[in-house]
C-alpha cells in the first residue's frame, strides 16, 4: 500500500482554520489560534470560518472557497477544521476535482469531518482524525494537543487499550480507515466510500439509537464488507440509551460481528469524548489484540 504523507511540520509553518460545516463559537477559534502561536505556528483564519448561513458557517460556495484557498495556498501546511456538524458532504464533489496530492496538507478533524478524511484517502493522502478548535483552545498544557503536534511533526504515535470481554484476539494489517459511523454509512456506494475490504476500520458515534447503529452494521454485513476487514476498533458511542433488545451498544456490536476471524478492540479512546486520541487516517497499520489488551502501530 503506497500512501502520501504530508511533510512534517516545522516551526513557523502555517495552519488554516476552516469551518466546512456548522457554525463555530468565536472563542474556540481564537483560543486555537493562541495555542498554535504558542507552539510556534502561524495561522490563517479563513474568511468564512466564523460566518453564519443558517446552521452552516457559510453558503456551500463560501465554505468551498475557504477550503479551496487553503488547499491551493503553498504557505499552508495544515488545515484544521474548526468543528464538525452536518455539511462537509456538500463539498466532496468539487474538492475531488482539486489536485490535492500535488501539495498535500495535513487535514485535522473528526465527526462530520470523516467525509473529508474519506476524500483525502481517495487521493491516497494520510490525514489526522483528532479534536479540532475547541480541543486546541485548551492550550499547550493539554496532553492530546501535544500528541497531535508531535504526530504532525513526524512521530508515528500509535495507541493501546485494555482488555474487554467483547475483544477478539489476533493480529491484522491494512489501511486505517473510518471515523463517525453515520457519516461513513452515508458514503457507502459513492466514490468516497471509506470502508473497503482489508482495512482496519475505526467506528464511533454520538446520539444514535442502538437500532440505527445496528442497521448500519447490517448494511456492511449484508454487502460482505464487514466480514472482509483486517481489524475493527470500536471507539466511544455516546449520548444513547440501552433499548429492550440490547444492554449496551458494545453488546449489540459484538452480536452483529458473530464469529469474525479478525482482531476486534473495544473501548478505544476515540470519538465525542474529552480524551479523543489522534490517529492517522489512511495510514498502513497493524492491530494486535491479546488476552491482556490491544495495540495499534503504524507500519509505514
Amino acid at each position: 500500500m503506497k500512501v502520501i504523507w504530508p511533510r512534517k511540520l516545522q516551526a513557523g509553518d502555517k495552519f488554516a482554520i476552516i469551518s466546512p460545516a456548522s457554525i463555530i463559537k468565536e472563542e474556540y477559534v481564537t483560543g486555537a489560534v493562541e495555542t498554535l502561536d504558542e507552539y510556534g505556528f502561524g495561522t490563517y483564519v479563513m474568511p468564512h470560518a466564523l460566518g453564519n448561513s443558517g446552521s452552516y458557517s457559510g453558503t456551500r460556495q463560501e465554505r468551498l472557497e475557504d477550503f479551496t484557498s487553503a488547499c491551493m495556498n503553498t504557505d499552508v501546511r495544515s488545515i484544521m477544521c474548526s468543528r464538525g456538524g452536518y455539511g462537509a458532504v456538500h463539498l466532496l464533489d468539487a474538492l475531488d476535482k482539486l489536485p490535492l496530492e500535488d501539495d498535500p496538507k495535513w487535514l485535522i478533524g473528526f465527526s462530520d469531518i470523516s467525509a473529508l478524511h474519506a476524500l483525502m484517502a481517495k487521493h491516497d493522502i494520510v490525514s489526522i482524525h483528532a479534536s479540532m478548535a475547541k480541543g486546541m483552545s485548551r492550550g499547550t498544557g493539554n496532553a492530546l494537543n501535544n500528541m497531535l503536534i508531535e504526530m504532525l511533526s513526524g512521530k508515528r504515535i500509535g495507541m493501546d487499550g485494555d482488555t474487554s470481554p467483547f475483544n477478539r484476539t489476533g493480529s491484522g494489517s491494512g489501511p486505517l480507515r473510518g471515523g463517525n459511523l453515520a457519516v461513513l454509512d452515508g458514503l457507502v456506494g459513492t466514490p468516497f466510500n471509506d470502508i473497503v475490504p482489508g482495512c482496519i476500520l475505526v467506528i464511533e458515534d454520538i446520539a444514535e439509537p442502538v437500532y440505527k447503529i445496528e442497521r448500519m452494521l447490517y448494511r456492511l454485513k449484508l454487502t460482505g464488507v464487514l466480514d472482509r476487514l483486517s481489524g475493527l476498533i470500536v471507539g466511544a458511542f455516546t449520548e444513547y440509551n440501552p433499548d429492550s433488545n440490547h444492554t449496551s451498544m458494545e453488546a449489540m456490536i459484538s452480536e452483529v460481528l458473530g464469529d469474525v476471524s479478525y482482531p476486534v478492540a473495544f473501548g478505544a479512546p476515540i470519538g465525542h469524548i474529552d480524551d479523543n486520541t489522534p490517529w492517522f487516517h489512511n495510514a498502513p497499520a497493524t492491530l494486535t489484540v491479546t488476552s491482556t489488551g490491544w495495540t495499534l502501530t503504524y507500519t509505514d
